[in-house]
């Protein structure tokens, strides 16, 4: 399967075929504090999306909920560009923060931050994904592409949308 990540090996790039063999230290927080199977279970997870790319932007990673989400299969998707899933007005401001990120090692968004931006799905419908996103990192801690976690945010944007359009609404009536 092209995006199975072996046990007992510690991602190291974006690229799938470079993994560092674990040490005493990992096996042993490893034995401590994770479940077996716990990072199958999530890679393969359907639920939300788990996309990695190396540092041009190529997709190197993408999981069943990528797959639920955006409508394109792992064959489809792995090796392109993720202008795959950006908007096609959104991909210039994308690709600028990207190419500092990957040239820098540092981005805006980390630590937990939640970011909220339009993506599209196979068929070209946009939708509104949140997201989180991890640099990965080689063994002299230089950049080697990054990882996404989204979900689908769609229904509950749009919910939101028309409660404001009719808040705004009541309001404009009871001027």
């Amino acid at each position: 399967m092209v995006n199975q990540v072996p046990f007992g090996l510690i991602l190291t790039s974006a690229k799938q075929r470079h993994f560092t063999p674990m040490t005493e230290d990992d096996e042993q927080i490893t034995a401590m504090n994770t479940p077996a199977g716990l990072g199958e279970a999530l890679l393969n997870s359907a639920s939300d999306a788990i996309i990695a790319t190396d540092r041009e932007g190529r997709i190197t990673f993408w999981n069943p909920g990528a797959e639920r989400i955006f409508g394109f299969t792992a064959a489809d998707a792995v090796g392109q560009s993720l202008d795959l899933i950006i908007p096609e007005n959104l991909r210039a401001r994308h690709w600028s923060g990207f190419r500092h990120t990957m040239a820098t090692g540092t981005s805006r968004y980390g630590h937990g931050d939640l970011l909220s931006v339009p993506g599209l799905t196979r068929d070209g419908a946009r939708i509104s994904v949140e997201f989180t996103i991890v640099l990965l990192r080689d063994g002299a801690q230089a950049v080697t592409g990054t990882v996404a976690v989204m979900r689908d945010v769609t229904k509950r944007f749009e919910e939101v949308r028309e409660l404001r359009r009719r808040l705004a609404g009541a309001d404009a009536r009871s001027k």
